[in-house]
């Protein structure tokens, strides 16, 4: 086994939420009357924190202050609607566990505020993390590795022992500035021609597809 621990993303990686931060976006900008955003749009903006959806969401030239109004009538809603739609993929599950009894360690690395990862790993994962990391004061956010590095001292693990599996541009670089090997998924939030111009190489079209790539090291 060449790999001992597995770091997942979580939005778009093993947890469809994009419905949800949909409906929490175009609550919070209707809370302060602006328009609405699409499902592709907030396809193309979410991966690098609720802070910088919120910027991508507003209209353009909207202030300083008005983009912080956003975002905390945003994180208001989010708390009692991060789940109402959000899922696992199918498989991703099975995945998960089946990795642990072939002795993996496995981990969760967001850019999701902390809270909302602790409470969907709770209610969709319980039990399948040793270590769930988001959004927290004091920790640079993806493609920063400073969350990358938390995981690994507190699991005791090498980074040569690690490899991060995700879907985005952001994923792709937050595993090349750790210096872990990234298997990237073609079923989240981006094209796999875009990843491949990003640096992506390996990739896994369905969750087993993971397993199989890890086993054939």
């Amino acid at each position: 086994m060449r790999y001992k621990l597995v770091i997942f993303d979580m939005d778009g990686t093993i947890l469809n939420t994009l419905e949800d931060l949909k409906n929490c976006l175009n609550h919070a900008l209707a809370e302060n009357n602006y328009p609405s955003r699409s499902l592709d749009e907030v396809r193309r903006f979410v991966g690098n924190g609720i802070h910088k959806l919120i910027e991508r969401g507003v209209p353009e030239k909207t202030t300083s202050e008005s983009i912080e109004k956003v975002f905390a009538d945003f994180n208001i809603y989010y708390k009692d609607h991060c789940m109402d739609l959000t899922k696992p993929y199918d498989g991703i599950i099975e995945l998960i566990g089946e990795l642990r009894s072939r002795g993996y360690l496995t981990a969760v690395v967001s850019n999701k505020l902390d809270f909302a990862v602790q409470e969907l790993v709770e209610k969709f994962f319980n039990g399948l993390f040793d270590v769930s990391v988001g959004e927290r004061q004091g920790i640079a956010k993806k493609p920063a590795p400073d969350s990358v590095y938390s995981v690994l001292e507190e699991l005791h693990i090498d980074k040569k022992d690690s490899v991060y599996v995700g879907d985005s541009e952001v994923d792709v670089a937050t595993a090349m500035n750790a210096g872990i090997d990234s298997i990237i998924v073609e079923w989240g939030f981006r094209d796999r021609d875009f990843l491949e111009s990003k640096g992506a190489r390996v990739f896994a079209k369905k969750p087993s597809d993971v397993l199989d790539i890890l086993e054939s090291e």
